[in-house]
């Protein structure tokens, strides 16, 4: 086992990160304060790796809710069925939510926790590859809006992380593929060296080695750590974790969430991102070609969905948590290794880079 800190003072919490982590209960056990948990789950997850979590809880009293499973779920209505289930168990202020499942868990989970009678504790069991490397980490909690993606949400972290790379064996290969584009957005902003590792091990990675597994998400999570301890609120430096993001929540909120998983959307859009840096003259046409080679090697698309037009994504674009005071900041690619925030690419090329793709 591997354990890694988000070092925020007081709040500081551990990732732990393993083979066998939900057969050891004292891992899940030693992080929750009282004696009642609600374990959130979802009708994929549950059959698989619910037992085991309620065996960590020992005596504590404890309940669960099991939701649908997808993106399209993420919503207002869904999260009610959590604050239903603690309100009418008569759970009180020292009681601990589970998030046990993926991304779309993590937040409803996470969001119910941060607001149930003004913040609850909370926990996170991720088990799908972008979850374990991404969104379980840094206490983002959100829900969708037909107008925008994660748009109504709270950060509030999380007493622990608990990321069993054993959960990635039922994993299905298209959601490992879409896993692997967060893992490699970190080596795209920030890590050179961690990008070139990718492109000698994806093979190995897409064969679910489990070594090369625990190496790519521990090095994700140290590079998401260290962010997220420098900028919790994403005033600044966070935003560079959002490579793609802006593109690809246009994408999801345009086709209907749960058409595309988050991770094929964030690829696609991590390459527009590249193809406007090389417009701007800070990334060559072959770091461009790099980029695009590898997330090819991954199995995600490279193209944005039939249907969309430059200017549907203009107009959803604008619906986004980078816009400030009217005018559109996205990240781009300084070089290979390095993002930053640019809230001066002209329009021109922007929408061009739009045509050229669709």
């Amino acid at each position: 086992m591997k354990t890694l800190y988000v070092e925020l003072g007081d709040r500081r919490y551990p990732i732990y990160i393993g083979p066998g982590l939900l057969a050891r209960p004292e891992l899940l056990g030693s992080h929750i304060p009282g004696q009642q948990a609600l374990v959130v789950s979802n009708t994929t997850v549950a059959p698989l790796y619910l037992e085991p979590v309620r065996a960590a809880l020992g005596g504590r009293r404890h309940e669960v809710v099991i939701l649908p499973d997808g993106e399209q779920y993420k919503t207002l209505d869904t999260l009610n069925e959590v604050f239903t289930a603690l309100l009418s168990h008569r759970f009180d202020r020292n009681c601990t939510v589970i998030a046990l499942g993926g991304g779309v868990i993590g937040d409803l989970a996470g969001f119910a926790a941060a607001c149930y009678q003004r913040g609850v504790h909370f926990m996170q069991i991720p088990t799908t590859l972008l979850a374990q490397v991404d969104s379980s980490v840094g206490g983002k909690t959100a829900v969708n809006h037909p107008f925008g993606k994660n748009m109504i949400g709270a950060f509030y972290q999380p007493l622990c992380v608990l990321a069993d790379t054993n959960t990635l064996a039922t994993l299905p290969d298209r959601e490992l593929s879409a896993g692997l584009a967060e893992v490699i957005k970190y080596g795209l902003i920030r890590d050179l060296p961690f990008l070139e590792w990718l492109e000698a091990n994806l093979d190995a990675l897409l064969a679910r080695d489990a070594a090369a597994l625990s190496e790519a998400i521990e090095c994700s999570c140290r590079n998401k750590a260290e962010v997220v301890a420098a900028d919790e609120r994403e005033t600044g430096e966070r935003a560079l974790l959002n490579l793609g993001h802006t593109f690809g929540h246009a994408i999801e909120t345009g086709i209907g969430y749960g058409e595309w998983l988050h991770g094929e959307a964030v690829a696609v859009g991590m390459i527009l991102a590249a193809e406007l840096s090389a417009r701007l003259g800070w990334l060559y046409r072959e770091q461009v070609d790099r980029v695009r080679r590898l997330l090819e090697r991954a199995r995600l698309p490279l193209q944005p969905p039939p249907g969309l037009t430059p200017d549907d994504f203009l107009r959803l674009m604008a619906v986004d948590k980078k816009v400030k005071d009217g005018q559109l900041r996205l990240i781009l690619l300084r070089e290979l290794g390095r993002a930053v925030i640019a809230s001066d690419a002209p329009p021109r090329l922007v929408k061009e880079t739009l045509e050229q793709a669709l």
